[in-house]
């Protein structure tokens, strides 16, 4: 199946990102818009309780089963954000190292934003996402 989604990098912008600055999909392509996905286990109780890092890896994780519930794998996101109950901003990076690192080269453009509350009992980390493919 070809890939829906081609990646942006600028010369005029700043190399510091860890991301491209743009994607992009062609007309034919399906998008797909996931809900926050959250450190949720099956049972509702929420993982990794305290722990950035481990919270944003179980909504990776649940992400993942999003995705391909709608025919899409990690590889068809074209954008993220992520969001990260916390004001201190090493909070913020525990979190998107693990993002980061999930991505890999397909470093889609995202955000990463301290926020002051989430929804679930104990909930740190909640990820964003839109996919597209072509069917």
């Amino acid at each position: 199946m070809p890939k829906a989604v081609t990646l942006i990098r600028s010369n005029s912008l700043s190399s510091v990102a860890e991301y491209a600055y743009a994607a992009t999909a062609p007309s034919n392509a399906r998008l797909i818009f996931l809900a926050g996905s959250c450190p949720l286990n099956d049972d509702g109780s929420t993982a990794g309780i305290g722990d950035y890092a481990a919270q944003a890896a179980k909504c990776l994780e649940n992400m993942r089963i999003a995705l391909a519930e709608a025919g899409a794998d990690i590889h068809d996101v074209i954008s993220t954000r992520v969001l990260v109950a916390s004001t201190r901003q090493s909070d913020l990076v525990a979190a998107w190292e693990v993002v980061r690192d999930t991505f890999g080269a397909h470093d889609v453009p995202s955000t990463l934003m301290g926020v002051t509350v989430l929804g679930y009992d104990d909930q740190l980390v909640e990820i964003e996402a839109i996919a597209s493919v072509i069917d």
